[in-house]
């Protein structure tokens, strides 16, 4: 309990949903699920493409976006080897459950006329690269077996990076948590936490309004489209 078990969206930003939409169900195969005016908002597009029921890439268009101009090595990183500012994405590997699997895949993409790269065999898993559009820095990757954390955690790197052997013990035997139903409170806004960056006084207004009336206030469950019981799929 108390645990993500894996991810339900990777948002990323585009000045062209179309192109981006148009890519990832062409050349990957993924299904369009949702395409609406992102809720909380104004004049955005937000779109999601399935990798699973519960797995989607999502984008998120409005014309500031386009205005904003890509520079390698602070929005985005040259290659899946390169640097970017801290924070952004540096690049997105995407799975498949076996090598077959990979291979078809990059069967497919080549034979819509773009470039891939591999599988190269990292150990852990075997990976395929290629580039999407605005610059976009993609992998499938496929591993037969969970990682053993035994033989991947070089003790050297853990070193200068900081990491003593105290933290490798807590980092990869997180302690569990069991969880309160939902009752913790909403702590006091502590500046030496991360923060989302929202104007100061919505931000404050936001983190001290009660869970219920948040939840009642900003939330919009219903769909764009009505659908009806009898007629959807």
């Amino acid at each position: 309990m108390g645990l993500a078990n894996g991810v339900h969206h990777l948002a990323l930003c585009t000045g062209d949903v179309k192109a981006q939409i148009e890519f990832f169900t062409d050349v990957l195969g993924a299904e369009l699920k949702a395409l609406y005016w992102m809720h909380g908002v104004d004049n955005t597009f937000h779109g999601f493409l399935k990798l699973n029921d519960h797995s989607y890439v999502a984008f998120v268009q409005n014309a500031r976006i386009a205005d904003i101009e890509p520079q390698l090595g602070v929005s985005h990183a040259a290659n899946p080897g390169e640097p970017s500012a801290p924070g952004t994405m540096q690049h997105v590997a995407f799975n498949v459950d076996s090598e077959d699997e990979l291979l078809a895949l990059r069967d497919r993409i080549r034979d819509r006329g773009v470039n891939v790269m591999g599988p190269l065999d990292h150990g852990m898993c075997k990976s395929i690269y290629f580039a999407g559009p605005e610059g976009l820095n993609l992998e499938i990757s496929t591993s037969e077996r969970g990682i053993d954390e035994r033989a991947w955690i070089d003790p050297e790197v853990a070193s200068l990076a900081g990491i003593s052997e105290d933290d490798l013990a807590r980092y990869t035997r997180p302690a569990t948590y069991e969880g309160h139903g939902g009752a913790v409170p909403q702590p006091l806004i502590d500046p030496t936490k991360p923060h989302m960056r929202y104007p100061t006084e919505a931000y404050e207004r936001l983190m001290t309004m009660p869970d219920d009336v948040l939840t009642a206030r900003l939330s919009q469950p219903e769909p764009p489209v009505p659908v009806s019981e009898t007629t959807s799929s």
